[in-house]
């Protein structure tokens, strides 16, 4: 790779909030504080200037569910536009609730609308959610309509995660932020066997993302998440990993240009190619993404 051009990158976990338009009820939390405050396009261009950000896929940011048809709506003419460099994005949903059906009929023939995801590591939802009758009827109808599913996952439910692939054997799954596996996790082990059995489920791939919230601001990225990226890589294989920057929530401890730079020395030795699939040409390919290299 040319030290002066970093390999394109496709992110494909970006967050964005107008607090004008959308405001996630979680963000007021104290402990959200850091990052509870406007979050738009032009400021993340600012903050990942340099780093060959070609193209970004916009992740649902919990947004309250009477708000999911306009986020899904804004998320589509924000991509039809063709004025920003987000060319898809994944949307909120609750496919337990009885009316989850219609919402994602609704988007069946969006091109924008890649897939859904309700965050299932929240106190409101409980363990055990995303294997209910109703849910799995839902995440079936996905897979009907090629639309994906993201799994953001606690670390000891990884389990329930294998068993809702299983049971839906035509939808595509993305593990988001390596499985929830974290820096100093005192459960490593039991990580690690989970990892590696989901990776053995080939309708899920992994996103590599989120986990820089688990190191102190005082860490080193590199050292402290070196063990859960190669896990990761090791099971998972070059072809079914994707970049994320999770911004603006890695703020609250690493820059988006950290976690990108640790992320190099991480895979220091991975050939160009294999570099390129991970921060480009696997989310093109699992996607259906043009090229945008």
């Amino acid at each position: 790779m040319n030290a002066s051009v970093h390999h394109p990158i496709i992110d494909t976990h970006q967050h964005l909030w107008d607090m004008k338009q959308f405001s996630p009820p979680w963000l007021h939390d104290a402990a959200e504080s850091k990052i509870n405050r406007p979050s738009n396009m032009a400021d993340y261009i600012r903050e990942t200037k340099g780093l060959n950000v070609v193209a970004t896929l916009y992740m649902e940011v919990d947004v309250d569910p009477r708000q999911h048809i306009e986020e899904a709506n804004w998320v589509s003419n924000v991509c039809r536009s063709g004025k920003t460099p987000m060319v898809g994005g994944v949307v909120s949903a609750r496919p337990n609730d009885p009316g989850c059906a219609r919402y994602i009929r609704r988007y069946r023939n969006d091109p924008y609308i890649l897939g859904f995801r309700q965050v299932l590591q929240v106190p409101d939802a409980l363990p055990g959610l995303c294997l209910q009758q109703q849910f799995v009827k839902n995440i079936q109808l996905c897979g009907e309509f090629g639309k994906t599913f993201d799994f953001c996952i606690r670390s000891s439910e990884l389990q329930d995660a294998l068993t809702l692939a299983k049971l839906c054997p035509d939808t595509r799954f993305i593990l988001d932020h390596c499985g929830n596996g974290s820096a100093r996790n005192p459960n490593q082990a039991q990580w690690e066997m989970d990892i590696a059995a989901i990776a053995k489920q080939k309708n899920v791939v992994c996103k590599i993302s989120g986990i820089v919230k688990t190191v102190k601001p005082e860490w080193d990225i590199t050292r402290e998440l070196f063990h859960v990226v190669r896990h990761v890589y090791k099971c998972f294989g070059p072809n079914r990993i994707m970049f994320g920057g999770d911004w603006p929530v890695c703020n609250k401890t690493k820059s988006f240009k950290a976690w990108v730079t640790a992320l190099d020395a991480i895979f220091a030795d991975l050939s160009d190619g294999d570099l390129r699939k991970f921060y480009h040409d696997n989310a093109v390919a699992f996607y259906g993404l043009s090229s945008r290299s």
